[in-house]
Formats: C-alpha cells, structure tokens, sequence
C-alpha cells in the first residue's frame, strides 16, 4: 500500500479523499494531527466509503460476508466502521431483497448518527477515538475493501431488481427447528455415541423432508438452485471444507472452496442449503470437541489428519443414511435424479473453472482417531 506523499497536507475534500486511498495506517497522524477532524477529510471518508463500498456489494459480497471479512482482517474499530459504511450504503436505495436486509440487521445495529452530519467525527465520538486513531481505522477499512474480489452473486445488492438469481421459496422452519434441537441435544452431549446417533436422525429427518418436498413439486416448474457461504474458521481450512462438501454431497448440493477468504460455497435448494448449514456447523463443534478431547491431538498434522479422515469417514455415512431414506421412496428416484441435473448445471455455470485438489495426510494416528471419532456416528445404522 502506497504512502501519503510529502508535501503540503491535503486541504480540499478531493486531496483528502486522495490521501485516505493512498495512505497506510501509519499515514493517519499526519492526515489528522490536531484534536478535531477537519470536515474536508470528514466528507472525503464519507465519499470514498461509499465507493468502496457500493463496489464490494456490486461485486457479489454480502453483509455477512462483509462481517466475517472483517472479523478476520480488521480491529474491532475498523470492522465497526466498515459495518457502518454498508448501513449507509444500504440506506440509499428503495428497493434492498430481504434477505439481504436480514443479514445486515444481524450484523449491525442499523443507523444510529444523524445523516444530515458527516458519520466520521459522530462515529470516532460513540468509540472515543482520537481524530488519529479514527483515520487510522478508516484506512485501515479502506485498505481491506479495495482488496475483494468479485465473488459469486448469491442476492442481488442494493438497488437492483428484487428477484433473486436463484430458487426463492421459503425454508421450512418448523422442520429445521426440529433439526436444530436434535443437532444442540448432540453438540451437549457428553457421550460419543449419542452425539452422533442424534445427528444422524437429524440427517434422516432433512432427507425425509428433502423426499416429501420433491413429492409435494414434482408436477410444478422446477426453480433455479440457490447458493450460499459458509465461512470456515481458522486453522485447518481446507481440511473443514471437505466436512462441507461431504454433508452437501449427502443433501444434493455441490460445494466448493476458495482458500483465499477460506469460505465454501454451496449450491442447491434452499431448504438442502440451509440443512448443509445447519448440520455443517453442529458436526464441526462435535469433530473439535471429539479432536481436542484426544491425548494424542496437540500437534498440527494430527489435528489436521484427524479432521481429514473425520469428514471422509462422516461423508460415508450421511450417503448410507440419505440411500437408506431414499430407498423407502424409490418412486422419486426419477425426480431426484432431474433435481441432481440442475443443481450440477447451475454449479458448472457459477464454477466453470473449478479443480480437484487434495487434502495431505501427514499423521497417521490422527487418521485413525478421526476415523474413530465418525466411526461411533453408527450413522444410517
């Protein structure tokens, strides 16, 4: 990143909006050196956050993955502001998918300054920044932002038609609700086995939800595959994302992960998408728990071995539990395969340059733990 030129300090709304793209953190005290921030730089902020911004969302980025974003690559300041910026950003237009809105609402808390001011000085007053400090974390925003790439356009931003890309119907709630509290009955679990037999009843449950879904749109028109993202938390990333793709592939979803931002993005049905999540989430607090619990699991190439073979191993029987459920149906084998065509069409068009690649194995006793550990799911059993 470049450095503030030397020279005379910017003085106009155009030099300091200039200076905050071109400035490193550091750059911060000279920009704003006394105890009030100039309302030049304050409107500069105001203006090129809204650039940046209306950037990312136009290129695909979402309020949630703004916010892990920044929970992975920004302070606590800096991650505020940038929260803020889209808040501001979002309040520009009429027309903003719900969906969307419902992200930003969970990760902001809305509009709280008084738009008719510059939001910079009310926001560095709310945090008790100094006019430094304040700068600093702007740049430091700024510096994050003008780094994303385009990604997959799963909602539509701000501004632009209503209609989603993608299958829109409303997930089943109730039926994930009785997902969600046998997936919470298992993460409390103190024993192995029971854990894992409670998620693989919630695995049959989504399943036999799937069956009783295509049962209910076999005559309708069949909607476009949706997608989602599901970011993974460090370390061991690339070894979680094969966690996701075995619980997509079990649901009729396909997945694949970009290492760069360390998220996955599935697509498939919405209610299958929102299974993935769920059942995702739970498998992976139960493998960390199963994993840490282990007294040979401290090293590195066992934790990441162990991980490794526990999403094979969990992926062989969420497919066993999905056959032993779709046996009972085999009726709708016809239509499960045409749902199989679109989801693998509408991956291939999203994903039309996606390689395989390998997770190493480096520890062979944390393979077998891992195995182990998915082994006493008894899953489809």
């Amino acid at each position: 990143m470049g450095k503030v030129p030397v020279g005379p300090p910017p003085t106009t709304v155009e030099e300091f909006g200039d200076a905050l793209l071109a400035a490193a953190p550091g750059d911060a005290r000279r920009l704003a050196p006394g105890f009030t921030l100039p309302a030049e730089l304050a409107s500069a902020a105001d203006l090129i956050a809204r650039q940046l911004i209306g950037r990312a969302c136009r290129g695909g980025w979402l309020p949630a993955d703004l916010h892990q974003a920044a929970r992975r690559r920004l302070d606590e300041f800096a991650g505020s502001y940038l929260l803020d910026t889209l808040v501001a950003h979002a309040g520009q237009f009429a027309v903003v998918h719900p969906d969307w809105q419902a992200q930003l609402d969970a990760v902001s808390t809305g509009r709280w300054w008084t738009a008719s001011e510059p939001h910079l000085p009310q926001w560095a007053a709310k945090h008790i920044l100094t006019p430094s400090e304040a700068v600093a974390a702007v740049i430091e925003a700024f510096g994050l932002l003008k780094t994303l790439p385009p990604v997959t356009v799963v909602l539509p931003a701000p501004g632009t038609a209503p209609g989603r890309p993608a299958g829109h119907h409303a997930v089943d709630e109730k039926k994930l609700g009785r997902v969600r509290a046998l997936l919470a009955k298992a993460e409390s679990s103190t024993y192995p086995e029971e854990a894992e037999a409670l998620s693989a009843k919630a695995q049959e449950l989504m399943t036999r939800h799937a069956l009783d879904r295509v049962l209910v749109e076999a005559d309708e028109v069949p909607e476009r595959p949706a997608a989602r993202r599901i970011w993974l938390d460090t370390p061991y990333t690339d070894a979680k994302s094969l966690l996701v793709h075995v619980v997509a592939k079990a649901n009729r979803c396909r997945a694949v992960f970009d290492p760069r931002w360390e998220f996955v993005t599935a697509v498939g049905d919405e209610d299958d998408l929102a299974a993935v999540e769920l059942l995702t989430t739970s498998l992976l607090v139960q493998a960390t728990r199963a994993m840490i619990a282990d007294p040979a699991g401290r090293s590195r190439p066992f934790r990441k071995s162990f991980l490794v073979s526990y999403a094979t191993r969990i992926g062989e029987r969420l497919e066993r539990a999905t056959e032993a459920t779709i046996a009972e149906s085999p009726e709708l084998l016809p239509v499960l395969a045409s749902h199989e065509k679109q989801v693998a069409a509408a991956f291939t068009e999203l994903f039309p340059e996606v390689v395989n690649k390998s997770v190493t194995v480096r520890s062979h006793e944390g393979w077998g733990a891992g195995r182990a550990a998915a082994d006493r799911a008894r899953l489809g059993e």
